[in-house]
């Protein structure tokens, strides 16, 4: 087969003198494909080198590299996710709990269950003392898009203030576990 392809390489023209004046030199490239026809047929390829590129083998270890790396580093980057909600939860719960307390000094008491959160916000009616508002921006919602719960007088103090986390149900465990103030 090579010495076919040496002797069809010799009766192809050779490319015109070159304008330096150095002769007829045939031009040098990385990558050559000859075409011939034999008995007018299909022209058949033949690479003088290697085709660049890579081959499927290769791009199947890249693609699986690239998947077990993402396997390891997504969970590791969703969990950091979420404590960065509670923690979020826990900060917005204790500004709120501050300006309850803000309130309770100029009013005396804290606003009750039925005034709600609102109340730091917007004087209520039936309050000679208030002085707020007593937040700069509206109450937040908790970092899940539901309100913050709150009761007064409280379970365990003068008032309770909560978030029902991830879950959006009371009690839970993990990410659903109630973010709560003090």
């Amino acid at each position: 087969m090579a010495q076919i392809v040496n002797a069809m390489a010799a009766l192809l023209p050779s490319p015109p003198p070159s304008p330096g004046g150095k002769g007829s030199q045939r031009p040098q490239a990385c990558f050559q494909v000859q075409m011939f026809r034999i008995n007018n047929q299909l022209p058949i390829q033949l690479p003088s080198q290697r085709q660049p590129g890579f081959t499927l083998l290769e791009l199947l270890v890249v693609i699986v590299i690239i998947g077990l790396l993402a396997a390891y580093v997504g969970p590791r980057y969703f969990a950091q996710l979420g404590k960065s909600e509670r923690g979020t939860a826990r900060a917005q719960i204790e500004g709120l709990g501050k300006a309850l307390d803000a309130y309770r000094l100029d009013t005396g008491h804290y606003p009750s269950t039925e005034q709600g959160l609102n109340a730091m916000m917007v004087k209520p009616s039936d309050e000679s003392k208030w002085d707020g508002p007593y937040l700069q921006k509206n109450v937040p919602m908790d970092p899940w898009g539901r309100p913050y719960v709150y009761r007064s007088p409280g379970q365990g103090g003068d008032f309770d203030l909560s978030s029902y986390a991830k879950d959006g149900q009371p009690g839970g465990e993990g990410e659903g576990a109630d973010v709560s103030y003090r």
